[in-house]
């Protein structure tokens, strides 16, 4: 166990979630935790299967007496965002994620931190081997991929699941019940660029847009925090007017549902102009110090002379065809939601763009409370890639989760959470992509509800969960089960 963990409580949901910090599990490549997991829970006597996609499902009988209540489904995923500061060394494939305490949270300080999902994980393990707990029969669902495409929860097949009331433990602000969530589409695009050689007398530069927050391109999309790729395109554009340009390579951003923290470009430019470019180069510095001092004050923006062998550039219709294309397309919120005040209903992210060798990709993350609304941001996306002919397409499509407020589970979790906290948990709607929504397609005889504790930064260097709020939600799932146990309102 991280020996900074050890004290914490409550220590068996701390207990696992050492043990998560100490597996790597990337998107993808969750099949050594699963394996973990496996052993774990036939050693404790508790049912383990792996279904076609990878999926962990957990089951334990109901507590003596609770046979005949309905069974109970909680839910989260075993993978998590791997990002890490320009300069932190860290092999997300077999390096543990050093998890530290720090004036009440757990932190990562250069990478992220796992604690999404991680902790919900440990929350529900912590359930299946509580001794005295009270509880119907349970079934814990561990889908796979859910970071890069919910690969699981879309891949599980009908009728898996047998509980009626699943709890989703993949929300991140204590002292709320998410009784909806946001649908999302991808939008991919590709393009081959004519390349041409460069020009004697030319030097290369590599200029580097960092120290941005980054963040979560969901629930973070609306804090007016900097686009990485987005301040570089705006940089070079620029750069574009003053003087001639050979784009050589862009690189920035590491997943789509993250706001991009760097993005660095390798150009070059006449001799002349780049004699005089640390000048230009403070200057937009200064600019974007001002326009982000409250949002992403560490903004930084450095050029330095580059070693790379001579190569080609992509022609300058190509540059600026990408260069225009990725400065106006649309970027961050669309539309608030009229139905829930102050949550975002629609956005869209530029998570990843990458030239090399005269290659062009780009990923754009849609997000909509209305899957039509997701939809028509994605085909205006396309649309607008086309007019300056590029290849571009929908992929990744899943549903919103529609909210219902009239929940026998919302109610009976509300009536707890009162009793537990002497205060009712406000409701809301989150600008993400939970599950629940493919959940609820392959099992719509699901009532659902999602918490969890206080997490900040996920998908970013520096992800943190309070410790507090751990607990909190630790003593909520406890007596939340203990109610589901006796609850004559949820009987067959």
């Amino acid at each position: 166990m991280t020996s900074s963990l050890n004290n914490l409580e409550p220590r068996p949901v701390w207990a696992h979630f050492s043990t998560l910090c100490a597996i790597p599990r990337s998107s993808l490549h969750e099949a050594a935790l699963r394996r973990h997991l496996i052993d774990w829970a036939q050693a404790r006597h508790i049912t383990a299967s792996v279904d076609d996609v990878g999926n962990l499902i957990l089951k334990k009988p109901a507590s003596p007496g609770c046979e005949a209540m309905p069974g109970v489904i909680l839910q989260g995923h075993l993978d998590m965002v791997c990002q890490a500061n320009a300069g932190t060394r860290h092999d997300f494939d077999r390096d543990p994620i050093d998890a530290q305490v720090r004036d009440g949270w757990v932190v990562a300080e250069g990478t992220t931190l796992g604690a999404d999902n991680g902790i919900g994980v440990a929350l529900a393990l912590a359930v299946l081997e509580a001794p005295d707990l009270i509880h119907p029969s349970l079934e814990v669902l561990f889908t796979v991929n859910e970071e890069s495409g919910m690969d699981g929860a879309r891949g599980l097949a009908a009728g898996t699941l047998r509980g009626k009331t699943l709890i989703n433990l993949d929300t991140e602000e204590w002292g709320h019940f998410y009784l909806g969530c946001a649908g999302g589409v991808d939008v991919e695009l590709r393009h081959e660029c004519e390349q041409e050689a460069l020009p004697p007398e030319y030097v290369i530069l590599r200029f580097d847009v960092s120290g941005l927050r980054g963040g979560h391109s969901g629930i973070d999309i609306h804090l007016g925090r900097g686009n990485a790729i987005k301040l570089l395109v705006e940089a070079l554009r620029d750069l574009c007017a003053h003087t001639d340009v050979r784009l050589i390579e862009i690189s920035g951003g590491t997943a789509r549902n993250a706001i991009p923290r760097e993005a660095f470009a390798v150009c070059a430019l006449p001799v002349a102009a780049a004699l005089n470019i640390e000048e230009w180069v403070e200057h937009r510095h200064e600019a974007w110090r001002e326009r982000f001092a409250q949002a992403d004050a560490d903004v930084a923006f450095a050029c330095r002379v580059d070693e790379m062998p001579v190569g080609k550039a992509i022609h300058h219709k190509e540059r600026d065809r990408l260069l225009t294309f990725l400065d106006i397309a649309a970027n961050g919120v669309a539309r608030m939601s009229e139905d829930f005040p102050g949550v975002v209903d629609t956005s869209d992210n530029l998570g990843v763009a990458r030239l090399a060798h005269g290659a062009f990709h780009a990923t754009f993350k849609v997000r909509s409370l209305h899957d039509g609304r997701a939809d028509a941001l994605a085909d205006k996306l396309i649309a607008h890639a086309a007019g300056y002919a590029l290849r571009a397409w929908k992929d990744g499509m899943y549903p919103g989760w529609t909210p219902n407020p009239s929940s026998g589970l919302l109610a009976l979790c509300q009536r707890v959470y009162t009793e537990q906290f002497g205060r009712p948990a406000s409701l809301q709607v989150i600008h993400a992509g939970l599950e629940c929504g493919l959940l609820a397609a392959s099992h719509p005889q699901l009532d659902m509800i999602s918490f969890g504790p206080d997490i900040r930064g996920a998908h970013a260097p520096g992800e943190r969960v309070e410790i507090e709020s751990v607990a909190h939600c630790w003593q909520l799932l406890k007596a939340v089960l203990r109610a589901l146990a006796r609850s004559q309102e949820l009987r067959r």
